[in-house]
């Protein structure tokens, strides 16, 4: 009689790079391309985009003060895991979102957000086997009450107290970093179009 081979954890590198070659193929639609609303629309676009980053960056650090040192450990359910089951991938794609408006786009935003989500949510379920591997009734106990991306804020509950990891946090904020650099990008590609430097399309 032959055993089920034990899921293992899902190597994070690989859905980095799938995640990187994703936004090189549709570089050239961020470049090549410039909002077609009018001014006034543009600007609050832009607004919301930066609020969006910002939200990203913020929810990545709350989400790592809860689950940093204890990933794969135990089910946590409290914070942000308390409204889904994957915080950091439902602000990752709130970053994301927020640069496609940034460049003026809601076209752009769907695309780049719809990627990233879909990405997100495949590594997501390939990460549940390995944890519903682990932890059995507990993770499905919780996985049938809470959320997978999209959240549920009612469900929202918290010890409180928290124990921090500083190292996890120090880890965290080089990827925070990347979000922030999503403004000053915009900010760039924006001026090369205004310039006339680039050759681009309206895109609603």
């Amino acid at each position: 009689m032959t055993s089920t081979p034990r899921a293992t954890p899902v190597n994070q590198a690989i859905r980095v790079n799938i995640l990187r070659a994703a936004f090189l193929t549709a570089l050239p639609l961020a470049v090549f391309t410039r909002s077609a609303w009018p001014e006034s629309v543009f600007e609050l676009l832009e607004v919301a985009g930066t609020a969006l980053v910002i939200t990203a960056v913020l929810g990545r650090f709350w989400s790592i003060l809860y689950i940093g040192g204890h990933k794969n450990q135990t089910v946590m359910q409290d914070g942000p895991y308390s409204i889904c089951r994957h915080p950091l991938y439902l602000f990752s794609t709130l970053g994301v979102l927020g640069l496609g408006l940034m460049l003026g786009s809601l076209i752009m935003s769907a695309i780049l957000g719809s990627i990233t989500f879909v990405i997100l949510s495949v590594t997501a379920r390939k990460e549940e086997a390995f944890l519903r591997g682990e932890f059995g009734p507990a993770y499905d106990e919780y996985s049938a009450r809470v959320p997978m991306i999209l959240p549920r804020l009612a469900g929202f509950h918290t010890e409180g107290e928290i124990v921090i990891s500083v190292r996890h946090l120090r880890q965290n904020l080089m990827d925070a970093l990347v979000f922030l650099t999503f403004i000053p990008l915009a900010e760039l590609l924006e001026f090369l179009k205004e310039s006339q430097v680039l050759p681009t399309i309206g895109l609603w």
